[in-house]
């Protein structure tokens, strides 16, 4: 026996209401934008700039105590985490302290510094700094460009892969379904204020591979059914599809958010915005695979003259178990 969450030859009308689907989306990357240039986005210490302390304590770190004790200086973004190094000896503890730029300065004056290791040497008398360093505003300026056009790049990368394997109209429903999950994944940064660093890139990169992955799957049942069903409106062919592969739509969405929503519940601060976005990806990447992506290819259209034998349509995503 198996488990099915979903009943077999399910006959659900996935674009009854296609036009209010794809408006509202449309609406959404919109407001996002407005968000984007209006408030602007949290930016981290990766992207803003500031010092970094590396330190060593003969006790185990405690970043918990640790970011207690930080908490009355006003030093605003303050990331702390706990370094292991199997070449460490047994009493080597060691930690990271990044602490946001202050007064648009490139590195925290002495006395912050000092300031920060008074606090850190009340809850560990044997705390010492080894290194502190800087990132200036110009460094986090270029991490801000490169992020972007890593972005950038891979959804270029999707489009031309997509052309390739599909017909124009697939690809360009493809990369406008990742732009629209991306742009609303920044508003939602934006209008929450979740800091934005290093590992937001790093989980919008894994948010594109994701939704392009589920959006592919249902791309490659469609053109199957477009092979098969020759005669039937494109649309019904579409539904069919979705349905088809609605099993395996819902198994690999749920149980990703099951994992992730245990990692935002006690994962922690330090990567509860990574998490988050994630999260907020895989539902977005789901939705958009259907309403955006197929949508687009909808109002395009698809040739139906396929010239190919059935018993060479799809690929190894054809006989999936969905």
């Amino acid at each position: 026996m198996r488990l099915k969450l979903i009943p077999d030859n399910t006959k659900i009308d996935f674009f009854k209401y296609r036009g209010l689907t794809f408006g509202i989306s449309c609406a959404a990357m919109v407001a996002s934008v407005v968000l984007w240039l209006v408030m602007g986005l949290n930016f981290g210490i990766d992207f803003r700039g500031g010092t970094t302390i590396r330190t060593e304590s003969e006790s185990a770190v405690s970043v918990a105590d640790y970011r207690t004790a930080l908490d009355g200086l006003e030093l605003g973004d303050v990331v702390i985490s706990e370094i292991f190094d199997p070449t460490f000896s047994g009493d080597q503890h060691v930690a990271s302290i990044r602490i946001q730029a202050q007064d648009e300065t490139e590195s925290a004056s002495a006395e912050v510094i000092s300031r920060v290791e008074t606090a850190l040497q009340e809850v560990d008398p044997t705390i010492r700094f080894t290194s502190v360093e800087s990132v200036g505003p110009k460094v986090s300026g270029e991490l801000v460009k490169t992020a972007f056009l890593a972005v950038a790049a891979s959804l270029a990368a999707i489009l031309f892969y997509i052309w390739l394997r599909f017909e124009w109209q697939f690809s360009l429903g493809a990369v406008f379904a990742l732009f629209h999950d991306v742009l609303v994944t920044i508003g939602i940064f934006a209008l929450f204020q979740i800091r934005f660093d290093l590992a937001t890139i790093a989980a919008l990169l894994t948010i594109i591979g994701y939704s392009i992955n589920d959006t592919v799957v249902i791309f490659d049942r469609l053109r199957e059914n477009l092979r098969k069903f020759k005669t039937m409106p494109l649309v019904e062919v579409m539904n069919v599809s979705v349905n088809e592969t609605l099993s395996r739509t819902i198994m690999t969405s749920g149980t990703t958010l099951i994992a992730l929503i245990a990692l935002l519940v006690l994962g922690g601060d330090v990567i509860r915005g990574f998490v988050f976005a994630i999260t907020w990806g895989v539902v977005i990447g789901t939705y958009s695979s259907v309403y955006v992506a197929k949508n687009v290819v909808l109002w395009f259209g698809v040739k139906r003259d396929w010239t190919k034998p059935d018993k060479n349509a799809g690929n190894q995503f054809a006989n999936i178990d969905a």
